[in-house]
């Protein structure tokens, strides 16, 4: 099916094709400090780059004279069926790029079928998503201390949310040159460079700075904790993202004890990482190096996921987030044993441009190519693809 079909496209999007795509339109259309926030990760960007290039070392052997007809994208995850083997990975201060950034994209997947992840640093109170997309998951940034963890996860619970994916790649605060060459800052400090950065983009300064200032104020960090955190603007914020690094497996047996629902494990690389984690009962795991954005030269987690598939498989559920930006992507970490892939950034590119109908073009676009290449390669279902149909270089 043609990505145009069904969903809505704006005139600025007639030429998006692809996710790569909407990278471009987001490039013209934000300020540079906030496309630079989105784009660059830690230092000298090796880990950004390596998460891509892991999946250039695959190639497809297809299975021909199949009967494909029938073929579904859908996908079993945590017994609920979504409408395809991939969702929306947390991203900290969206409504930063995107009006009310977290609810345009919780609300673009809820439609799309597929799972949202709202982000522990996001500007929007985790109630309202939870009300807006009750399926969206939340992700924690927790500190070692035991009285905050447990009211924030009373919280969570309280607000509706079945899924807790809890962030452990996060120790230190990450050195973010590409930040700071770009004008961004935490917390955001008024500049003449950031005031001609809002006049040279007059979209984004009307329909996401100025409409969000009137209608909802200055943006505060409103889930890091159980109660209301910093502005954006206040030179305190960085407070509320210290001591993470006491953070401990004993603070992790505690959650699992407390967290009644769903819990995820975000950020694991190494596989006794992967081992501890299942044998104090998490009921997944997603491998990721953070984007890149954390430990510059930290591996691909596509290049983490066999072995980690190995030590695991099959006594939780296993999934990926790096990289990922063309269906065939999506199938290849299939292939190496992922159960599902999480992607971050095209999307929020795709909110700040058209907001919901950019989200929504977005999975449209990433479910038809996957849709596409499973016929192509001779699948049913998603989980039928395997190493059989990859060859490594």
């Amino acid at each position: 099916m043609p990505a145009s079909q069904n969903v809505p496209i704006r005139g600025r999007l007639k030429n998006v094709l692809s996710l790569e795509d909407f990278e471009l339109q987001a490039r013209r259309h934000l300020p540079r400090p906030l496309f630079g926030y989105i784009a660059g990760a830690a230092e000298t960007n090796a880990s950004l780059r390596m998460n891509v290039d892991a999946f250039r070392r695959y190639a497809f052997k297809p299975r021909i004279l199949r009967d494909v007809s029938a073929r579904s994208t859908g996908t079993e995850l945590f017994g609920k069926t979504y409408a395809a083997p991939f969702g929306i990975a947390p991203m900290g201060i969206s409504a930063l790029m995107a009006y009310r950034g977290d609810l345009a994209l919780a609300k673009g997947a809820a439609q799309s079928g597929i799972p949202m992840i709202m982000s522990g640093s996001s500007l929007i109170r985790m109630e309202e998503v939870a009300q807006a997309a009750p399926d969206s998951w939340f992700q924690a940034y927790l500190p070692g201390e035991d009285d905050r963890i447990d009211a924030l996860l009373d919280r969570v619970a309280a607000a509706g949310f079945a899924t807790l994916m809890l962030t452990v790649d996060t120790a230190a605060l990450a050195n973010r040159e590409n930040n700071i060459r770009a004008g961004f800052s935490t917390p955001l400090r008024p500049s003449f460079s950031l005031v001609w950065q809002g006049v040279l983009h007059p979209r984004w300064t009307t329909g996401t700075f100025l409409r969000t200032i009137l209608r909802q104020g200055i943006p505060h960090f409103e889930n890091s904790y159980a109660t209301r955190g910093a502005p954006i603007v206040s030179s305190s914020v960085m407070r509320d993202f210290g001591k993470k690094d006491h953070l401990n497996w004993v603070h992790l047996q505690r959650i699992r004890a407390r967290w009644k629902g769903n819990l995820v494990v975000k950020g694991i690389l190494h596989e006794e990482d992967a081992r501890q984690a299942v044998e104090l009962g998490v009921n997944g795991i997603v491998i990721s190096n953070h984007g890149g954005r954390q430990l510059d030269g930290a591996v691909s987690p596509l290049d983490a996921l066999p072995a980690i598939v190995n030590a695991v498989g099959g006594r939780t559920i296993v999934m990926l987030d790096g990289g990922i930006r063309r269906g065939t992507d999506v199938l290849t970490a299939l292939g190496l044993g992922a159960q599902f892939v999480f992607i971050g950034r095209p999307f929020l590119y795709a909110a700040s441009v058209a907001g919901i109908g950019g989200v929504r073009m977005a999975a449209n676009i990433l479910k038809t190519e996957v849709d596409r290449n499973m016929a192509l390669l001779g699948l049913s279902i998603p989980s039928e693809m395997s190493e059989e149909h990859l060859h490594a270089f």
